[in-house]
């Protein structure tokens, strides 16, 4: 008889113990029904002794098991209402008020580069040029032949070009050095007149550092009309240097050489950042190279399906990625390709 009393109060310290880590309905009901549940209930369990005892020892287990019985009772009545605080607190803590603003999300932008093409596109747009564009992968026939570079051509050596492997019987190719292939394509397809720029990507083999990739943009441009003149190339890119680094800036030329050009020259433009008076940018000349231009040779006309004698005209050649790290002064090329998310969202709070 002892033993069943005795086993009363260990259920009770046990209890006790259990519904210290109830933090849930699902807990809650567990406990309830590990302790009370008639079928297979601890408590109960015990009460089923009854029937077994009589007398004196029955009237003391019975009253040890009404005692615990109330004791659980209760106690679980004020967990339960404990339980049901928790819960509304989880669920206030969760539910999504729909009268808040909206949390801010952050906005991607445009890469500097793709910033500095479209600009260049719509200065050219304004004028009255069209986009055109053609593939990555050309032919030693437009890539140099057809912009008079023959085979023999000192001028190839200044390029590094990445050559691909021929097939059996197929023409060999190399990834376009320069987007100038264009330039005869859109003659070819278009014929005269014609305005026309010509972004994109272009690939030489050099070594990575803070001036050179072996991948960067270029952006060309080409007229072909009849009685196109110098005089037209220098109000076209005058009229490009203002467009894109702002009023009063100025372009100058200088002799130069290009295969695909004749007469060749080299732009500059007035410092954007001394405003002309020196600085070291400039090396204190007060000017920036930018890009190369001229008329175009009647050798590419002719490649092109243009009669030289009966039309003219001119073209020019420009770094994109050059012109970036020279309108917001950065120092090394390769932060344009790091993708390094601090480093462009400046650039997207420059621009």
């Amino acid at each position: 008889m002892s033993d069943a009393v005795d086993r009363v109060g260990e259920l009770l310290a046990r209890f006790q113990q259990e519904r210290e880590g109830v933090a849930s309905r699902q807990a809650w009901e567990a406990l309830k029904g590990k302790y009370l549940n008639r079928e297979h209930g601890l408590l109960p369990a015990i009460f089923a002794e009854l029937k077994t005892v009589s007398g004196p020892e029955k009237a003391q287990l019975g009253k040890s098991l009404n005692l615990a019985k109330r004791e659980i009772e209760e106690a679980l009545g004020l967990l339960g209402s404990e339980v049901e605080r928790i819960e509304a607190a989880r669920k206030a803590a969760s539910r999504v008020d729909v009268t808040l603003p909206a949390r801010p999300r952050p906005r991607g932008g445009l890469h500097p580069v793709t910033a500095m093409r479209r600009k260049i596109e719509d200065v050219f747009l304004r004028l009255g040029y069209s986009i055109a564009d053609g593939p990555e992968l050309e032919t030693d026939y437009y890539n140099f032949e057809a912009l008079n570079f023959p085979a023999d051509h000192p001028a190839r050596d200044t390029q590094d070009t990445l050559l691909i492997a021929a097939g059996a019987g197929a023409p060999g190719h190399l990834l376009r050095t320069h987007t100038s292939p264009v330039q005869v394509r859109a003659m070819k397809r278009y014929g005269a007149p014609l305005r026309i720029v010509i972004p994109g990507r272009v690939y030489r083999k050099d070594d990575i550092d803070p001036t050179h990739s072996p991948m960067f943009h270029q952006v060309e441009g080409l007229l072909v009309d009849r009685g196109v003149t110098m005089g037209h190339l220098k109000g076209t890119l005058e009229a490009f240097v203002e467009g894109v680094f702002g009023a009063g800036t100025r372009a100058r030329f200088s002799c130069s050489y290009f295969p695909f050009v004749e007469p060749g020259a080299q732009v500059d433009m007035s410092c954007i950042f001394c405003k002309g008076s020196g600085c070291r940018t400039c090396k204190g000349s007060g000017w920036i190279e930018i890009l190369g231009a001229g008329m175009v040779h009647p050798n590419v006309l002719r490649a092109g399906g243009i009669d030289p004698e009966t039309h003219s005209g001119f073209a020019f050649g420009m770094g994109i990625d050059r012109l970036v790290m020279l309108k917001y002064g950065i120092p090394d090329l390769r932060l344009l390709f790091d993708n390094d998310v601090r480093f462009l969202a400046q650039m997207a709070e420059a621009e």
